[in-house]
């Protein structure tokens, strides 16, 4: 049967497999995000401990970046998943048992995203890394990543909105408990997967050297340098929101955790939005302005947000930020795979999570201490003024990249 276009990539078994246990596995994954985000803030009564638990979640990934690439170029990458998704999975049921025993502390959530968070530096990259080798035709990849940003973006959406419905009906202990269930769903998945096998870096040099090697040759290639230093600046300042939205909730919307959940699933929803039409263009020439266009959106969604003094205006900023951010990731992780060489795609991934994820723990811990002296508004509208000069200096840059990426669409036959 013939797919349609936007589906295409579900041709290879491999794919599809991957796509419906990672798909259940973060429907899971974001309930206990938004139980430990509300424990958090309902334990602590502080921003700044949102802040830290949201730096101990996303730190690994900048700090283990060295190891993760070079690692990801030599190892089997699906094995690497699978024992991510095994200590994920046990640290879900840690902090279930916690939690059901009333002996959860604040710092207990802070060690427990710690703790994900090295799964996760490993996790990330790999799953970015493996989606080269599920698809069988390399024309297929461009629409592989926008379906797989898609699951994610859709997980986004449905994850947050389930958790905050049982946590309000439930309790906490059913969002932990079902994340730890969920987890079973991808490592199913990945042994029954047959990806093809991708040329494995040598070894003659060590594992620093080696990234070394991929942080050169991303900055000499101009796309690539400029796209993912604007990630970076989008992680830095507006990637925090979701650490604030407990303050949002409780002191200026006056809502609970089923309205947190809403919140951050309009986010998800605006997020999935963007992915499907990506998934739904041809070619790939248009990316480098949709990078500029869409973190300038989600920008200026962020200062509507910071602004809004109803739940409902909220709700349609978050939309628009969830479709901006992941509009742009999405296409600088698109441009940055189809360039990278063999044997260069697991550093390369790790470049984009660090982009994308690595840097945001910063932020999260920079911004939720200013936001303690100057409000949570005040600090979360200047993180959007920030992110759209970033996105305008970027702008003015454009034509020269895609004239230097040109040589890339004509090896790949794109356009």
């Amino acid at each position: 049967m013939q797919l349609p276009h936007g589906l295409r990539a579900l041709s290879s078994r491999s794919f599809r497999l991957f796509i419906a246990g990672q798909g259940a596995a973060q429907v899971g994954n974001w309930q206990q995000l938004i139980a430990t985000s509300w424990l958090a803030y309902a334990l602590s009564g502080s921003t700044l401990v949102l802040g830290l638990a949201a730096f101990a979640l996303q730190i690994p990934f900048l700090l283990m970046a060295p190891v993760t690439g070079p690692l990801l170029d030599r190892l089997d990458t699906r094995r690497v998943l699978m024992v991510a998704n095994a200590v994920a999975c046990a640290q879900s049921v840690t902090m279930l048992a916690l939690v059901a025993s009333g002996l959860l502390r604040p710092w207990h959530i802070v060690v427990g995203n710690l703790v994900l968070g090295i799964v996760n530096a490993f996790d990330s990259p790999a799953r970015q890394s493996l989606l080269s080798q599920m698809v069988e035709r390399k024309e297929d990849l461009a629409n592989a990543i926008a379906l797989n940003s898609s699951m994610m973006a859709g997980a986004r959406f449905v994850g947050p909105t389930i958790a905050g419905a049982i946590i309000a009906t439930f309790g906490q202990v059913w969002a932990f408990a079902a994340n730890a269930i969920l987890r079973f769903a991808i490592i199913a998945a990945l042994r029954a997967m047959r990806p093809a096998r991708a040329p494995r870096a040598a070894e003659p040099e060590p594992w620093l050297m080696q990234f070394a090697a991929g942080v050169r040759y991303a900055n000499r290639f101009t796309p690539c340098r400029n796209s993912l230093w604007l990630l970076a600046t989008m992680s830095f300042t507006i990637q925090i929101h979701a650490s604030m939205m407990p303050w949002f909730v409780r002191e200026r919307f006056h809502g609970d955790s089923r309205t947190l959940g809403m919140l951050l699933g309009a986010a998800g929803l605006g997020a999935l939005a963007g992915m499907l039409y990506l998934a739904m263009r041809r070619g790939v020439g248009w990316l480098l302005a949709m990078i500029g266009f869409a973190s300038a959106m989600a920008a200026i969604a962020t200062i509507g947000f910071a602004l809004a003094p109803m739940v409902w205006m909220g709700f349609g900023m978050l939309f628009l930020v969830g479709m901006g951010t992941m509009l742009a990731a999405a296409s600088v992780n698109t441009l940055i795979q189809l360039a990278a060489p063999d044997g260069f795609r697991g550093r390369v991934a790790s470049l984009y999570v660090v982009a994308f994820l690595g840097i945001s723990p910063v932020g999260a811990l920079f911004w939720g201490w200013t936001a303690e002296y100057v409000g949570t508004p005040a600090a979360l509208m200047t993180c959007g003024v920030v992110l759209l000069l970033a996105s305008t200096l970027y702008m003015t840059n454009v034509a020269a990249m895609r004239e230097q990426f040109q040589p890339v669409y004509s090896r790949m036959n794109l356009s």
